[in-house]
């Protein structure tokens, strides 16, 4: 079943290493495009406040199934992104991070591996705290062959989280 992802990331970071898996979802068959924005309308609602930026995530997350997370260097820092992780598990919607820090920039440089995000967001239940490290699956781009292998974890995060 093809699936709408909504992507999170850091864009000026990270945008060239990130064009690389969204490319490679797009022209795998069978698969419907994935859901983002480009940095025009970034730059434009981030002059609106932070209304006009919250309403821009929220209309990303529409009739998606999953949020899949680009992580660079610096995504864990970014509050953008903590919301928009935030904002999927509200909306009960799949979840996997996806370390792209071994992909190349446009000068043909990689990066350092940036912490996950589900390392510092979590849910509270009887005073427990588990964090979503716990509860959502991190993926390497290069190691983990990604660009065979993000239908498949797109569909299985789909799935777990009953979508």
């Amino acid at each position: 079943m093809a699936r709408r992802a909504f992507f999170s990331f850091h864009y000026q970071r990270d945008i060239w290493r990130v064009n690389q898996v969204r490319n490679s979802w797009v022209v795998q068959p069978g698969k419907q495009q994935a859901v983002w924005y480009d940095a025009s309308l970034w730059e434009e609602a981030k002059t609106k406040g932070e209304t006009a930026l919250k309403n821009l995530i929220n209309d990303g997350l529409t009739n998606t199934s999953v949020t899949v997370v680009l992580i660079g260097a610096e995504t864990s820092k970014r509050r953008w992104v903590n919301y928009e992780i935030e904002q999927s598990f509200v909306r009960q919607k799949g979840l996997l991070g996806i370390y792209i820090h071994g992909l190349k920039n446009v000068l043909g440089q990689t990066d350092i591996r940036g912490e996950n995000p589900f390392n510092t967001i979590y849910v509270e239940t009887n005073n427990q705290k588990t964090y979503f490290s716990e509860l959502y699956p991190t993926y390497d781009w290069v190691l983990n062959e990604g660009y065979k292998n993000i239908g498949l974890w797109i569909e299985e995060a789909a799935k777990k989280a009953g979508r």
